[in-house]
């Protein structure tokens, strides 16, 4: 019996869609030097920001998935609902949360100045914008045509 590593890396499935992941969070670090002229290792591991590697991940996954096993199968229906589910989160839910940790952060702030708290910041970019989920769901399906 194969080790199950090895079985792991033998998934063409599964490399792709690590593969779209690794290069959609190569992006946003790339576009991350360019827009702020520094280096962040966060950007390589962290959430939201252009373009979004959930989303890319997800449709890579269901696009190879599909390619495989066709578009009719139930792997690529299964695939493509989570796909859903993801692109929905990442531009809905985590975007509403970043927003509230804009405002929290605000708050603090100036309680903060008034010195009645010390100063502990929440994240502010956890989700995306639409178009950020846009273009990572573009990048996935491109990504699984041309490793696949």
């Amino acid at each position: 019996m194969e080790h199950v590593f090895t079985q792991i890396f033998k998934n063409k499935i599964f490399i792709t869609t690590l593969t779209s992941w690794l290069i959609a969070q190569t992006i946003k670090v790339i576009i991350g030097i360019f827009s702020q002229r520094k280096f962040d290792f966060r950007w390589f591991v962290g959430t939201g920001g252009m373009p979004s590697s959930h989303t890319a991940g997800a449709s890579c996954l269901a696009t190879a998935i599909g390619l495989d096993y066709g578009f009719d199968s139930v792997y690529f229906a299964l695939a493509a609902s989570f796909t859903i589910v993801v692109m929905f989160d990442a531009q809905g839910v985590r975007r509403a949360s970043g927003k509230q940790a804009r405002v929290l952060n605000k708050i603090m702030n100036d309680i903060y100045w008034q010195g009645k708290i010390p100063e502990g910041r929440l994240r502010e970019l956890i989700g995306h914008t639409p178009i950020e989920v846009i273009v990572g769901f573009l990048l996935g399906v491109v990504i699984a045509f041309m490793l696949r």
